[in-house]
């Protein structure tokens, strides 16, 4: 298999309380043979109620579906069992009991009897035979100590009879834990919705009697078999109760085709009426029927409850739906097409999706529920991912994460009013950070717009200063193109864009003449090469220096190949800023590591010594300190970022990989410069000695910075992302951590505290298999612990080394540096390991050194949000 080939293989993502995402699949087929259509991307249904078996058809929503694993078994409990010839293996914690075992070959696998496997009862050419019938992977065997679990097959998906997928090839499952001693090129997969081990089957199809239609079978069903509006008849009418389920008087809701619609009993009759009231949306369920009227809760108007005429209150009816009585149940006919319609935000979000946005993080709610339900739509199709958070600060965070690490735009969703305005320090990071991210916010109607309606506020005036470019969506708009429009900003000028959506228009149908769009067209390559003259300039005070030292900016992650080979020619150190941490490996010959505050002096007395600075992406901020009294070449694409804090030597405007190979080729032979990797290696030596030292005090007040993240750095996985938060604990990791291949994020200019945890889960999302850690003090992580329950809601893979000192420990020591008395810094502080495991993740607590590597180590295995709470001391940072 070619590597091409190699990267095409499929996969099988599990939705949160939702169906299978499957990709690249070229193969699936039911269990009669016959071969079913594919596509790029589909969506398995695995609630086992769908009406579009086996896609996924949305009703997983409607009944509540549940994807939680809660069988109190292990992931895989095996057995051997040994024979003369060969040995039987038997995981019963994923055993399907589709029976090929029992039924083929009972001589072996003896029902009722102990043991239940007899290695000796057939021979090995038959017992071989039927554990490759075994479809969960429950089965293997060993002959002469070699085990044989896996099968060489192409991959596909066969759905089985009244059961479940058959998944074999290798179809990576990406987001689930497996055991150790599984298959993972073949494995069963719950399609009936009752499995207690999910994703996995156990058998439960059987004893609940799923079962699927035979094709042809579904025209002839009877139409009492119609229930609770999940099905209609050729004539489009479903039976949504039971005539005795209704009293007089009553007010009953029941879901047609995705919308809410209210049963009425009165005078004898039945009616169906539309859930809302058509003055301001008021849910008519919630309401009454008195003195005849079916009475809004809101305001009072009052309705005909059979009929949906305006007999109080006001003058527009309420869309009413014709009702039969038979058979013993109510029926009543379908929504009207209309309610289907392709509505502006169904327009709008995939020309999102066709932008390459994949997830949304946001709240749903009251006024962008037009937009939530566009969204919803296309998470049904596989293209989207939501991720619904318990703070809205928290998706706009994430989204700045997001963009920080894939250099792509997430986008948060939100209400009106408070919903939109919390989002606005996350939006704030992203901005000053240069990553593109998009807003997308809910607005009252148009209708009460001004006056100052409940939740109303200004948004186009709240978002003016975050945002590079903010719109309202009318009714009249140019709906693909607003959304063009907010990502290609987004887009090229790495910010903040913004979309509002006043409530009704979201679901307004849209023009048939509008398209769903996208960036085709609209994006030119960004590669500026430099002037001659900047170049001619640069290339001079090169030629010249002696002790020339490169430091590289957060601007420089894209081109760090080429800054590496620049200076292996130079022979010269390679410095970074904070913000920049990871781009080179820390035990790379070049790495002198992080500049500044948060730095080593293996950094800043390698700048000392320069004679010549050369950098690359770099914004001159106090926080990193790059000296203003050493020449300096200053390379980056950003024209208002050369010689934004002080006057440059040589400015040099141009994309930095380009220009670095314009240096590269334009080298002289005879470099004046000495070779500095000596001189390197020995501070390195000198710092790394004095960590050492520093890893063994011990004040009895807690563990030491240094020797945490001494242990982080000999634990965390060597390619892991690490999201840090602001303060003492992100101050000790720069300066402590080194970095192999790691990816470090940060809120670099706004030095937001709190944005660890949230950048976390957008580094999750990002980053999907890669390993996840956050690095926060306790005052960071409280601002959004809550957070957590959203991350043992997703199954995300966050392992958090929580610092906790009991205070504000970066403010505190602020006040002592300008001899003020430490005043309300303290903290009262939840067990965070505890709160971790209440809220179904894992927490262990450490409070001595020789605890560390064990507890890190833990945690990071551990397939699920975890806490390694770390009793530190807030003195030794």
């Amino acid at each position: 298999m070619t590597s091409d080939e190699a990267k095409k293989k499929p996969i099988l993502r599990c939705q949160k309380n939702g169906p299978y995402v499957v990709k690249d699949l070229k193969d699936l087929s039911r269990w009669d043979g016959e071969r079913l259509p594919t596509f790029p991307t589909m969506s398995l249904c695995r609630c086992g109620k769908s009406n579009s078996m086996p896609d996924c058809d949305g009703t997983h929503i409607t009944i509540g579906f549940d994807s939680r694993k809660i069988t109190d078994g292990e992931w895989d409990y095996r057995a051997s069992y040994v024979g003369k010839k060969i040995t039987i293996h038997d995981n019963r914690g994923i055993c399907a009991h589709s029976g090929f075992c029992t039924d083929g070959l009972p001589s072996v696998w003896k029902i009722g009897e102990e043991p239940w496997i007899d290695p000796d009862g057939a021979s090995v050419e038959q017992i071989i035979e039927t554990i490759k019938k075994c479809p969960s992977g429950a089965l293997s065997y060993s002959i002469n100590d070699v085990e044989h679990r896996d099968q060489d097959r192409s991959p596909a998906i066969r759905i089985s009879k009244d059961g479940p997928h058959w998944v074999v090839g290798g179809v990576a499952l990406e987001n689930e834990p497996r055991g150790e001693e599984v298959s993972l090129e073949h494995y069963t997969l719950c399609r009936c919705g009752g499995s207690k081990n999910k994703p996995f089957c156990d058998g439960t199809h059987w004893h609940i009697g799923f079962k699927d239609e035979v094709p042809g079978e579904a025209a002839a069903a009877e139409d009492t078999a119609l229930k609770d509006g999940t099905t209609s008849d050729a004539d489009g009418w479903v039976r949504v109760a039971d005539i005795n389920e209704i009293d007089e008087g009553q007010i009953r809701t029941v879901t047609v085709d995705g919308k809410s619609i209210v049963l009425t009993s009165h005078d004898g009759e039945i009616g169906a009426l539309d859930a809302r009231c058509p003055h301001q949306g008021g849910p008519l369920d919630q309401g009454s029927i008195e003195r005849g009227l079916l009475r809004c809760p809101w305001h009072g108007w009052g309705f005909d409850p059979l009929t949906g005429e305006a007999v109080e209150g006001g003058s527009h009816d309420v869309p009413s739906y014709p009702v039969e009585v038979r058979d013993g149940g109510v029926y009543i006919r379908s929504a009207t097409d209309d309610e289907t319609a392709t509505t502006i935000s169904d327009i709008m979000i995939e020309t999102m999706v066709n932008w390459g946005v994949t997830h949304v993080f946001g709240i749903v709610g009251h006024s962008n529920l037009g937009v939530a339900e566009a969204v919803r739509k296309q998470e049904v199709k596989g293209t989207l991912e939501y991720i619904s958070v318990r703070h809205e600060g928290a998706a706009s965070f994430a989204c700045s994460a997001y963009a920080k690490l894939s250099g792509k735009p997430a986008a948060c969703l939100t209400i009106a009013g408070p919903g939109a305005t919390n989002l606005l320090t996350g939006l704030w990071d992203a901005k000053m950070d240069r990553v593109p991210v998009l807003a997308l916010t809910g607005q009252v109607n148009t209708q009460v717009l001004g006056p100052g309606a409940f939740q109303e506020i200004d948004l186009a005036a709240a978002f003016r200063s975050v945002s590079t470019w903010s719109q309202t969506v009318l009714g009249s708009s140019n709906h693909p193109e607003l959304m063009n429009l907010a990502l290609k900003h987004a887009t090229v000028k790495r910010d903040v864009a913004h979309l509002i959506f006043p409530d009704e228009v979201q679901r307004l149908g849209a023009d048939p003449d509008q398209e769903p769009s996208g960036p085709t067209g609209r994006i030119a390559p960004t590669a500026i090469a430099p002037p001659d003259e900047s170049l001619d300039k640069a290339m001079a005070r090169i030629a010249a220096a002696r002790r020339p030292v490169i430091i590289v900016g957060y601007g420089a992650k894209t081109a760090m190949e080429r800054v590496i080979a620049l200076a292996e020619r130079l022979h010269s150190p390679i410095i970074t800023t904070f913000k920049a941490k990871g781009q080179i490996s820390d035990l790379h010959a070049h790495a002198a590591g992080v500049l500044g505050r948060s730095g080593t002096p293996v950094a800043a007395n390698s700048m000392n010594e320069a004679d010549l600075l050369i950098v690359f992406g770099a914004s001159f901020s106090d926080h990193t300190g790059i000296s203003q009294m050493k020449p300096t070449i200053q390379v980056d694409s950003e024209r208002l970022a050369l010689g934004k804090s002080h006057p440059i030597d040589v400015p040099v405007w141009g994309d930095i990989a380009v220009t670095v190979d314009r240096i590269l080729e334009r080298l002289p032979g005879d470099l004046v410069a000495i070779d500095q990797l000596g001189e390197l290696a020995d501070r390195w030596k000198i710092w790394r000695a004095e960590k050492q030292r520093r890893a063994k005090e011990d004040h009895g007040n807690g563990v030491n910075s240094a020797a945490i993240f001494a242990a982080l750095t000999r634990q965390a996985p060597a390619t892991a992302v690490i999201a840090v938060d602001v303060g003492n604990n992100t101050y000790s990791f720069g300066r402590y951590f080194e970095c192999i291949n790691h990816t470090v994020l940060m809120s670099g200019y706004l030095g937001s505290i709190g944005f660890g945890f949230p950048a976390a889960m957008g580094a999750w999302a990002a980053a999907p298999g890669k390993s996840i850690l956050a690095v926060t003090g306790d005052g960071g992580f409280g601002q959004y612990l809550a957070e957590f329950t959203t991350a043992v809601k997703y199954g995300m893979n966050i392992t958090t080394i929580l610092l906790n000192n009991g205070e504000y420990g970066k403010i505190s020591n602020e006040q002592k540096d300008i001899e003020m008395p430490v005043w309300q810094t303290g903290l009262h502080n939840p067990n965070f390991a505890e709160f971790a495991k209440n809220c179904g993740g894992y927490g262990v607590r450490v409070a001595r050194i020789d605890e560390l590597d064990d507890a890190i180590a833990g945690a990071i295995v551990h397939m699920g949000p975890a806490i390694v709470e770390i009793m530190s001391d807030g003195e030794l940072v």
